[in-house]
């Protein structure tokens, strides 16, 4: 197989994982449930820049990964003090 169809099949399945998640987000039955999706959403992103970055053979796309993948680690816990109620 080809990089570029493996790249392709990746980018297909981002895309329907993060479709399904953005149901969940929207319909979740609870909070957790929706701050779960939000974060899982995230981590497709990373998945997804770090692929495009290996596709493109450019890092810059990496750094942008690492910064997102700290904001999302940062946001999950300010969310989860929040719901315990210690925020």
């Amino acid at each position: 197989m080809e990089a570029a169809n493996v790249f392709t099949f990746s980018a297909i399945c981002f895309v329907v994982l993060a479709l399904l998640l953005v149901y969940r987000l929207i319909k979740g039955p609870s909070v957790v449930d929706r701050a779960v999706a939000a974060d899982s959403i995230d981590i497709l992103a990373d998945m997804a820049l770090v692929l495009f970055a290996l596709a493109s053979k450019r890092s810059i796309y990496l750094d942008i990964a690492l910064v997102t993948a700290v904001l999302g680690f940062v946001g999950s816990v300010m969310v989860s003090r929040y719901l315990e109620g210690r925020l």
